[in-house]
């Protein structure tokens, strides 16, 4: 009877070392950071932020407990909150915010858990965005002044946030936007704008080209009028020349002018080949082909005569 009140005693005996052991080993990742806790009372803080010491630790067992804490940044999304501008516009902002544990033991004595420290800090985050918003105009958030709005919304959220022993590592508004209500209505007043706009830039466009238009045809009856007055100008000088010239010619050899004057009309009126003409032979217009010298019919015959009667004369006196 003794041998297995001995053997299991024994078993006992190891067992209760094993559990000993497993109740007196702990491990901490690379990416936590752990408190070790005696009756409730912090004893020791093992490979917190800015340390690397990982591994495998001990504890009293049963008298010691270990709380973990992740090393890594952690995650906080805020619900979508809408608030005032100092130009009283409404806008819906969506933010999140990322953050970690600095200091592990504030955290544990100030909000113990990741859940209590997410609500803490959205209600830090919400009043830093309310508080530096109001002082904010519209334009300024949304365009001009946003990244330095949102570092000032980090820097008040961090102030808070270090008694509760966390670091916010990042802080961004995801949207900013107007309330869906009010969409509708500043669509149709920007439309609105954009059309009058539109309009003016048009009718100052038609007015422009307008005064376009007409300087331009004003500058073409000027141009006109000038050429059309150097044109007559020429054409004065010409025609002067012209009878200069004609008149020069003339008392030179007034039969010769007469004569090459005559020829011009004949090539002008005469040009075709069905060129009708119903005048008199004995017109003065064809006295050329009748006599050499353009006399007229009865002046040719006179001298005809003329020539006649004196060689007769001269005979009858011998």
């Amino acid at each position: 009877m003794n041998n297995p009140a001995l053997r299991t005693g024994l078993m006992v005996v190891a067992a209760a070392i094993a559990v000993g052991l497993y109740a007196s080993v702990f491990t901490v990742g690379q990416m936590q950071q752990a408190l070790v806790l005696q009756l409730g009372r912090v004893r020791d803080v093992l490979n917190p932020v800015g340390q690397n010491k990982p591994g495998l630790y001990f504890k009293v067992p049963f008298a010691d407990s270990v709380v973990l804490f992740d090393k890594r940044v952690l995650d906080l999304d805020l619900p979508v909150q809408p608030l005032l501008t100092a130009d009283r516009q409404n806008l819906e902002v969506d933010a999140f915010a990322r953050y970690r544990i600095v200091d592990p033991l504030k955290f544990y004595q100030s909000v113990g858990t990741v859940a209590q420290a997410n609500q803490r800090l959205a209600s830090f985050t919400n009043s830093a965005l309310r508080n530096v918003l109001a002082r904010s105009s519209r334009d300024a958030l949304v365009r001009t002044d946003r990244a330095k709005l949102m570092n000032e919304i980090q820097d008040s959220v961090n102030r808070e946030a270090k008694g509760l022993g966390v670091e916010i590592v990042d802080l961004r508004m995801t949207r900013v936007d107007l309330p869906a209500k009010n969409s509708q209505a500043v669509y149709d007043r920007m439309t609105s704008e954009r059309k009058k706009e539109a309009t003016d830039i048009r009718a100052n466009g038609d007015q422009a080209a307008t005064l376009i238009r007409a300087k331009a045809d004003r500058d073409v009856t000027v141009i006109l009028a000038e050429a059309n007055q150097k044109a007559e100008e020429l054409r004065g000088a010409g025609e002067a020349d012209k009878n200069r010239i004609l008149a020069e010619a003339f008392g030179r050899d007034a039969d010769f002018f007469a004569f090459y004057r005559s020829m011009q009309a004949y090539e002008s009126a005469l040009k075709g080949q069905d060129t009708k003409l119903v005048v008199s032979p004995n017109s003065d217009f064809f006295r050329y082909f009748s006599d050499p010298q353009g006399r007229k019919p009865e002046a040719a015959k006179g001298e005809a005569a003329k020539g006649e009667a004196s060689p007769g004369t001269t005979g009858t006196v011998r």
